[in-house]
């Protein structure tokens, strides 16, 4: 479950500590050795923040984070055929590195979302494998990755026959209810979020969660909701837009850590940085602690996979960061 929404505020990078990890010891042991317990067995080490430019995702290979892919959603009277197949040659293709370059070429080279998909569609070579007619309001969030998305289904649909536009909507609570009602006919969602919020939207706000890190469990629990909803949605691409815990790849290559498992097995403790309320989320702090055994013993308030946490992370004023899978810094 992503956090996006609610941007707050957060210390500014010049209050920061810099953010070394310590095994308890009352020791003096130099950094980045290994503890050894009275019997001789191998501890883990006490790591430090490693700074570089360049991010390494840490793979959650115990999927703490739910399975958010990349998923279209489709008003049931619109799903075709030939819609459905169109959407889903796109998900046949799209990974998170697809979708981490097409968020750089609009967030960071200043491409248009239109420009970007366009040129993906073609060095891509994705056609639909059938052609129709009519009239297809392709919807969006709005933030440019959904907008992206959706310009991506656009040009696909409009190669297969259909009449497209793009039409930035707003939130979830917003685009929602507009595909059910027709308004417009499909929109990018993402898998777990989306539900979880027709979870609780049919079963009440204290409904038991359904979506999980298992992305063909998550659909299979997203069906019949859509189905109550008037909704389809087409098959889940590989790409993924949810949280995520990011390194330097200088202290990847340092400490031999590609995963959080591994991390948790080599050092002993980490200092963490992200959102104000990181250290009460079951996705974030808590998940990390209670899911890996990673024991965070310091946690820099700073934003939701936003400029203060990526910089510090960069600076080696945290050893590891929130971010978002799918940011086009990683690229």
């Amino acid at each position: 479950m992503r956090i996006r929404t609610g941007m707050l505020a957060a210390a500014t990078a010049a209050t920061l500590a810099l953010a070394g990890c310590s095994s308890g010891s009352d020791s003096a042991e130099p950094a980045g050795s290994t503890s050894s317990t009275a019997g001789g067995e191998s501890m883990a080490q006490e790591c430090q923040p490693v700074p570089g430019d360049t991010f390494m995702v840490l793979d959650d290979d115990k999927m703490l984070q739910n399975s958010d892919n990349l998923i279209p959603a489709v008003n049931a009277d619109a799903a075709s055929d030939e819609v459905l197949g169109a959407l889903d040659a796109v998900s046949a293709v799209l990974t998170t590195d697809d979708l981490i370059q097409l968020n750089k070429a609009v967030d960071i080279d200043r491409q248009t979302s239109a420009e970007a998909a366009a040129a993906y569609v073609a060095d891509n070579g994705i056609a639909a494998p059938a052609t129709g007619s009519g009239s297809i309001v392709v919807g969006a969030g709005n933030f440019s990755e959904s907008i992206t998305m959706a310009e991506l289904y656009a040009a696909v649909l409009s190669d297969a026959g259909f009449d497209t536009e793009v039409r930035a909507i707003g939130n979830r609570e917003t685009y929602l209810p507009a595909l059910q009602s027709g308004e417009i006919q499909v929109v990018p969602e993402y898998a777990a979020t989306v539900t979880e919020y027709l979870n609780r939207d049919q079963n009440g706000a204290e409904a038991a969660a359904v979506a999980s890190g298992d992305i063909d469990a998550t659909v299979a629990a997203l069906e019949p909701l859509a189905t109550a909803a008037g909704l389809v949605f087409g098959e889940a691409s590989a790409a993924q837009d949810q949280n995520a815990f990011a390194v330097t790849t200088a202290f990847s290559d340092e400490y031999g850590v590609t995963s959080l498992s591994e991390l948790a097995e080599t050092c002993g403790t980490i200092s963490l940085g992200g959102p104000p309320e990181c250290p009460e989320r079951p996705f974030c702090q808590i998940g990390l602690e209670e899911q890996y055994g990673i024991e965070v013993a310091q946690f820099e308030s700073l934003d939701p996979g936003g400029p203060l946490t990526k910089t510090a992370i960069q600076q080696g004023q945290v050893m590891v960061g929130l971010v978002f899978s799918s940011d086009g810094a990683l690229g």
